[in-house]
């Protein structure tokens, strides 16, 4: 059967057929590095690593473009004119590209543990303002922009008239105008619904780039547009990402892009649904935003211990990437014990000797060939992967009850088992991207860890400054990240 996808845009599943036979070009919507990558930024690049590797499974090329919002942008429906990047550098007394570099090391370091794959080509807004320059000066050139006190607004109005703008999100300009809310330089709009494409800095902004309308900074929105433009082309397969993107920051690309290239950018939408905590959205006014370091060391008051990251990809893929998933540190410890049966199997199933060949029973051999069957069938419609660990965890008992004798040897044909070999092999690993969890048990090594954190937090108010790190040094040596907190404690996580 062929690959199905919802189309986030048509609100409905679509048979996949690249623009470019046997070529795919995808665009993900990466990271703002202005803090540490938490929870709720683990679902949508485990999810599309998915997409990647079974793109790729499937025979195509792909090319996976994931940019890095390193630029200081504001929030259209936030605080317009704040400066991320420019006011937690001042924070932690960084130059903004230092406090960008660190958490972009943090983030590659977080997405190297979950075994994500290294996007294609990894772009930096900072790295592509010349092209966002030139798109706003398309799209100003079109009479769909226009400047005021050197800022940039696109006329959304103007474009509402002849686009489906809004289809995206489902939202009409009515509801746009209504849930618009009073933000500052609203009086330089000629309407609430525009959105900026570049903003005048003001004296205390620490990033600004000169332009043809003064020193200033670009919008959120074009970002994404020039980029995936550069290195996609005016119309390219796939784009990704969070739900909560959809509107304002996907709909604002399908407009700019749209006027800027004469024809729609994107052939299909896709988007991964929320994570919730607890039942609650996360989010700092509820206190339950959990850092990927925190996951990794357990050191979050939510948490119970510390979880692999295996742990947390096997959850995450627990679930339809368009389902609404609910965290716990129950629910992982659940995970937790459900992929080490399932891991166990695979070893014991590698483990079994094909042997001479054998009919096997007839109707154990058919079960086991349908779930092999549906594994891929599952996946070609819209990445089921719980479908996929569902039909696993069927293999899993009768795997087990050869091994212990409970079951003959020859009650699976020899093809049979070659067959549950490879695809094991080739869905468990190199489609799933699941991995074995080495190393120490999370209890044995979260009691070392706390002792030498202990210790090094003495060295420290002692001013022994040699023994303190020593312990770090060392620690990076072996694998191990230990990471300085504002607060003066510590986390910790493994490379």
């Amino acid at each position: 059967m062929a690959l199905k996808i919802y189309n986030s845009y048509s609100r409905q599943k679509e048979v996949f057929t690249p623009i470019t036979p046997g070529h795919v070009g995808m665009y993900v919507c990466g990271p703002t590095v202005s803090g540490e990558s938490h929870l709720g930024h683990a679902r949508p690049y485990i999810t599309f690593d998915v997409v990647f590797r079974y793109l790729s499974y499937k025979g195509n090329k792909v090319r996976y473009v994931r940019n890095i919002t390193d630029a200081g942008h504001f929030e259209e429906e936030g605080r317009e004119a704040e400066d991320k990047v420019g006011k937690k550098a001042q924070l932690e007394k960084l130059e903004p590209m230092e406090l960008v570099q660190k958490y972009t090391n943090l983030y590659h370091w977080a997405m190297k543990r979950f075994n994500n794959i290294e996007p294609s080509i990894e772009p930096t807004a900072t790295g592509h303002i010349v092209e966002q320059i030139n798109m706003i000066e398309k799209i100003i050139s079109e009479g769909y922009a226009y400047e005021v006190n050197g800022s940039v607004y696109f006329d959304v109005k103007k474009y509402a008239a002849g686009h489906d703008y809004g289809k995206l999100s489902g939202r009409i300009i009515d509801d746009l105008l209504e849930t618009t809310r009073e933000l500052e330089g609203q009086e330089e709009k000629r309407d609430r619904a525009d959105f900026a494409l570049w903003k005048s800095a003001a004296p205390e902004h620490i990033m600004r780039w000169k332009s043809p309308w003064g020193e200033g900074f670009p919008g959120w929105h074009i970002e994404c547009s020039a980029m995936a433009t550069k290195y996609l082309g005016p119309e390219f397969d796939i784009h990704g990402g969070g739900m909560d993107l959809q509107f304002p920051h996907h709909e604002s690309e399908i407009a700019q892009s749209t006027i800027c290239n004469h024809q729609a950018p994107v052939r299909y939408w896709m988007h991964n649904n929320m994570i919730t905590i607890n039942g609650r959205k996360m989010g700092k006014s509820y206190n339950n935003v959990i850092k990927l370091t925190e996951l990794f060391s357990g050191n979050h008051p939510l948490l119970t211990q510390a979880f692999h990251p295996m742990t947390i990809r096997f959850f995450i893929l627990q679930s339809h990437y368009r389902s609404t998933l609910d965290f716990s540190s129950e629910a992982l410890v659940a995970s937790e014990k459900a992929f080490k049966r399932l891991w166990e199997a695979y070893e014991v199933l590698q483990k079994l000797d094909v042997g001479a060949a054998v009919a096997g029973n007839a109707e154990l051999d058919e079960n086991i060939n349908r779930w092999l069957a549906e594994l891929e069938e599952f996946l070609d419609d819209d990445f089921s992967t719980a479908k996929v660990l569902a039909n696993l965890f069927e293999m899993a008992p009768v795997i087990n009850a050869l091994k212990d004798g409970h079951l003959p040897a020859d009650s699976i044909s020899t093809a049979t088992l070659k067959l549950m070999k490879e695809r094991f092999k080739t869905v468990m690993e190199d489609i799933l991207g699941l991995e074995a969890v080495s190393g120490a048990d999370n209890e044995v090594l979260q009691g070392i860890m706390d002792l030498l954190i202990d210790i090094r937090k003495e060295a420290k108010s002692k001013k022994d400054f040699v023994t303190s790190d020593k312990i770090r040094n060392q620690l990076t040596a072996i694998g191990i990240l230990l990471k300085d907190e504002k607060d003066g404690g510590m986390s910790w996580g493994m490379e």
